[in-house]
């Protein structure tokens, strides 16, 4: 009998929700074998549920229950991020992932790379957020985008767990990567360099990341992501994961209830009310007017907002997204945000906006031109929430590949979890 987490409500009429994703591409039939196609059902399940019973506990935010699902997936060898991460060409690891919410904090999203030592890099993205309310933080006020060493030792001075880089090695990626290199010699004597062998085509390669986006009860929304990268990708490279608004994008507007032009000149908007403060999460605005606002301790803790009803008129809608497959394409297009936007501006559903974007045929797809199907280019998938004012909140997908590992709680609370397009192996 399928797992069921009973929907909880908060006060303001929201029901929380949450969906998390484990890579997408050449996932076929016949690429992975029926004992693997299990295996990666079990664990997503798994840390679904567990993720799931943390979200309807009261008071848990987006931000903490995205960051716990992902630490999950990196946690588990299966996935292209923490243990189990792909290899340089040069055999090492280098990880990369972000975190962002559509409300509630100054920076909203954050995004790490080049990590080797920090045992669950999102946990680290997550504490750069919340430090980056503070003054001064140790840096992690001034920026979105944090790289290697000097954010390492962050990570270490903070308390988070520091392994040796050899903790994220695993013999299927090692083998892999060699035979990746070896791959990669025959292609420099063939004609196209850059089509795939039958060695890729016949077999998943993990080129996609790790992510969950998750809905509160406050409805905030937040988006985590967390990837080794792409398979035998140069040193160096820097994918999607970590760059805010190619791989991952969380956000928030008001419809006003009739169509926008993009190129129209803007509508001055009214001063902001304390009720539509409140409204947009912008808890510590409000209480700053008559009282300094306290800022999050050295131990790291989440904000709570307070919880009240949306104001009625304007309808909120609150967004976000994660994104999995060839990164270099998501960053061309900028994927996330594009995909975000073309949902507020086009007054268009997410899941329509997602189709778009990530479906058969959709913009990533296009991107590839005649290399599409030869190469990995263009190759990848979307998760994401929507919420609409009325506290309704819904779960999206879409992907243009073989597969995209994926589970979520459905509308009655029902567990699911699909790797292709329909049910089964």
């Amino acid at each position: 009998m399928a797992s069921k987490t009973p929907p909880v409500k908060g006060q303001t009429g929201v029901t929380p929700r949450i969906i998390v994703h484990g890579g997408a591409g050449n996932i076929t039939r016949k690429t992975i074998t029926k004992e693997k196609y299990e295996a990666y059902q079990a664990s997503l399940l798994r840390i679904l549920a567990s993720s799931a019973e943390r979200l309807n506990e009261p008071g848990a935010t987006a931000l903490d229950i995205a960051t716990y699902a992902v630490s999950l997936l990196e946690d588990d060898p299966l996935f292209n991020s923490g243990k189990g991460a792909v290899f340089t060409r040069d055999g090492k690891n280098e990880l990369e992932c972000s975190i962002m919410v559509s409300n509630g904090y100054r920076k909203r999203g954050v995004g790490c790379m080049m990590l080797q030592r920090v045992r669950n890099p999102i946990k680290l993205a997550r504490e750069l957020l919340l430090r980056g309310e503070m003054d001064g933080g140790d840096g992690s006020g001034d920026h979105c985008q944090y790289s290697g060493p000097f954010v390492e030792r962050l990570a270490e001075k903070w308390g988070l767990e520091m392994v040796d880089p050899g903790y994220f090695f695993t013999q299927q990626r090692w083998d892999e990567h060699e035979r990746g290199l070896k791959e990669e010699k025959k292609k420099e004597n063939a004609l196209d360099g850059n089509e795939m062998s039958d060695w890729e085509r016949e077999n998943y390669i993990p080129l996609g990341t790790c992510g969950a986006v998750v809905l509160d009860s406050f409805g905030t929304v937040c988006a985590a992501t967390s990837t080794g990268g792409l398979t035998n990708k140069v040193p160096g490279r820097i994918g999607d994961t970590p760059t805010v608004g190619a791989g991952f994008w969380a956000g928030e507007w008001h419809d006003e209830g009739r169509p926008q032009m993009q190129y129209q000149a803007a509508v001055q908007q009214p001063r902001s009310t304390p009720l539509d403060k409140l409204s947009r999460g912008k808890i510590g605005s409000l209480i700053g007017d008559c009282f300094a606002v306290e800022t999050p301790d050295s131990t790291g803790s989440a904000k709570v907002p307070n919880e009240k009803a949306w104001p009625s008129g304007r309808k909120r809608r609150a967004i976000g997204l994660s994104g999995t497959g060839n990164g270099d394409s998501f960053l061309r297009l900028s994927a996330a945000s594009t995909t975000a936007n073309r949902s507020r501006f086009s007054q268009t559903s997410l899941a329509q906006a997602v189709r778009w974007m990530a479906g058969p045929g959709g913009e990533l797809q296009k991107s590839a031109g005649e290399r599409w199907g030869r190469t990995h280019e263009g190759t990848g998938g979307m998760i994401g929430i929507e919420l609409v004012g009325d506290g309704r909140g819904e779960v999206v997908f879409d992907f243009n590949c073989g597969g995209m590992f994926r589970a979520w709680i459905d509308d009655e609370g029902e567990h699911r979890c699909l790797v292709f397009r329909e049910e089964g192996y």
